[in-house]
């Protein structure tokens, strides 16, 4: 049997392009490692709970943005519920809601860290990511250097409107515009920076600074019965998926592709790829094809999470997200930041009646968790160290803990297929015209998710799925 697309992985990206094709009657199959869709951004069960696997906010689902006109012409409306404060940030015993009005947030900024500059500053920022939103056009292309040239002149009205923005790194902005700031102000803000642009401050743009800033500004939302159910519900109308089937190699012929599984063999016209550009080179034999994506292994930071899962009876109300912040960074991980979502108190598929089911990740190297003589240990260390983090500043009881346990990047590697996770933050070496396009010089051969065009996050891979949607004239 040939289909006209396979698209090999369920992430955001896959399943939003696989779910875009069916929706314009296109002959496409989704192929998925695991028996649930969503990749790095799904729900899984373990012994009788249900836990998010990583992504638990839902950003750009609001008119005039991305993830709302992609799933706009999918013909999908998600179930959600709108969070706001999107996340309260906890530091030092202070807790700052990020309110999406900006008074309101700044009234508790100016209680919990006073700057003259506050206002003026986060004006700025509040503008930046305005602005950004309303530019359209332009499309990223890499299958030729005519096709590249032509599409990078495509961001000259983008670029024009933000480039005092784009050619100093957030570091230095910042410590300029304010004339010094701080310590504790200073990793305020480095912390939520880090959440969304996956580098520090000193290795981005301050246009990227301000989006991951910005981005509470924006609507928000909490996925109502988990990842899972989303991405479930979004591609319920696509025929073909194949489900605990990994595509183990894939073979270029003269017009199409063969796609190897355990047990079957498919063929295609045309393969996207929602595997890293990293990992995607051991699928093929064809020497073109690995010496193109080994040419992107070099952006491989190994950059990962480690992951804290919990389930707890509490008769607390919590918000949905939380970030805590030490002064130090944690043991073997990268960052002093750790972030906590609860499910919402009414969903009962995620956690039983007077439960939550709680996802909180930090930030680590795939490096620090390689030595199989001290694995066990770290791992141990950093999960209760983290769960007496999450008790102590939530004030949550021990007794109310009824299940914990941990992941570190190689457990993502065993389900996933992927160690780093985070995909190609947008540093200032790592910027268009460098980035890996949704496109590729291999005829019928795409690439889709985070670690291609335009970044990660709902927002960043669904400027990809968009960004691809063109590059195909579908």
């Amino acid at each position: 049997m040939m289909f006209e697309y396979a698209v090999v992985g369920s992430g955001i990206g896959g399943s939003s392009i696989a779910s875009y094709l069916n929706s314009k009657k296109k002959d496409v199959a989704l192929f998925e490692k695991e028996p649930y869709l969503g990749g790095c951004s799904s729900t899984f069960r373990h012994k009788n709970f249900n836990y998010n696997t990583g992504a638990t906010t839902l950003s750009g689902y609001e008119d005039g943005f991305v993830v709302k006109e992609m799933f706009d012409s999918i013909g999908f409306s998600p179930k959600l519920i709108q969070t706001d404060p999107t996340i309260v940030v906890i530091q030092n015993k202070k807790a700052t809601p990020r309110y999406k009005d900006f008074e309101k947030f700044l009234n508790v900024l100016e209680t919990n860290y006073p700057h003259p500059k506050n206002r003026e500053f986060w004006a700025l920022i509040h503008k930046i990511n305005s602005d950004f939103y309303k530019h359209n056009g332009h499309y990223y292309s890499n299958k030729n250097l005519f096709s590249k040239i032509c599409s990078l002149a495509s961001f000259t009205p983008l670029g024009l409107s933000f480039f005092k923005y784009l050619a100093v790194s957030a570091s230095h902005f910042i410590d300029d515009f304010f004339g010094g700031i701080d310590e504790e102000y200073l990793q305020f803000l480095e912390s939520q920076i880090l959440i969304v642009a996956q580098a520090p401050a000193k290795e981005i743009n301050f246009l990227t600074a301000a989006l991951s800033l910005g981005y509470t500004f924006n609507v928000n939302h909490y996925v109502v019965g988990g990842f899972s159910r989303l991405f479930d519900d979004m591609t319920k109308n696509i025929k073909n998926i194949y489900r605990d089937s990994e595509i183990l190699s894939i073979e270029k012929k003269s017009d199409s592709f063969e796609l190897y599984t355990k047990d079957e063999i498919f063929r295609a016209k045309k393969v996207i790829l929602n595997s890293t550009v990293y990992d995607s080179a051991k699928l093929f034999s064809d020497a073109k094809i690995k010496e193109y994506y080994k040419y992107y292994e070099k952006l491989n930071n190994n950059q990962s999470s480690f992951m804290l899962y919990l389930t707890i009876k509490s008769e607390q109300k919590f918000h949905h997200h939380y970030q805590l912040i030490q002064k130090e960074k944690f043991a073997n991980t990268l960052s002093c930041a750790l972030f906590v979502s609860f499910s919402d108190i009414d969903d009962l598929n995620l956690a039983p009646s007077g439960h939550y089911s709680i996802t909180a990740s930090i930030h680590t190297n795939v490096q620090f968790w390689q030595n199989p003589q001290t694995y066990k240990a770290q791992k141990k260390e950093l999960k209760n160290l983290l769960l007496d983090t999450i008790l102590n500043q939530l004030s949550i009881k021990k007794e109310e803990v009824i299940q914990s346990f941990a992941a570190t990047p190689k457990s993502f590697n065993r389900y996933l297929n992927r160690s780093q996770l985070g995909g190609n933050a947008i540093s200032m070496e790592n910027f268009l015209p460098f980035l890996p396009s949704n496109d590729t010089k291999i005829n019928g051969l795409y690439n889709v998710g985070d670690s291609v065009y335009a970044a990660q996050g709902w927002p960043g891979v669904m400027l990809g799925v968009k960004n691809l949607q063109r590059l195909l004239h579908v």
